[in-house]
């Protein structure tokens, strides 16, 4: 497990990155929704960035991987829901929290060394 991870690192938080700057650009949206058409473009800035530098995080890692880490927008948007709307985070919001983040630490681990010299 700590193996995949570690070969993945740079590829990961590259998405996690990824993810986060996502979530912040369609959290700009709702807020956009109520306060006007400036923070809207600043989410469609914010989603910019976050789309590159997913196409980027795909050089340094598997894509079996990688995507999977983008699971983590859901987790990011209970968080930011929290704590910038004040949404309330129920017991069933955290258990799918905690399987999601067990669930990517799984698959981000689940990685197996190729065999026979496979260049990659």
């Amino acid at each position: 497990m700590l193996e995949s991870l570690k070969r993945n690192r740079k590829g990961i938080l590259i998405m996690l990155c990824s993810s986060l700057f996502a979530c912040v650009g369609q959290l700009m949206w709702k807020l956009g929704a109520v306060y006007g058409i400036g923070l809207i473009i600043l989410g469609f800035g914010f989603y910019g960035v976050g789309a590159l530098l997913m196409l980027f995080a795909y050089r340094f890692g598997s894509v079996s991987v990688l995507q999977p880490v983008m699971s983590m927008n859901y987790v990011l948007s209970v968080v930011l829901g929290a704590i910038v709307l004040k949404e309330p985070v129920t017991i069933l919001k955290v258990i799918g929290v905690l399987v999601i983040m067990i669930g990517v630490l799984l698959i981000g681990g689940g990685e197996e060394k190729k065999k026979g010299g496979d260049a990659s």
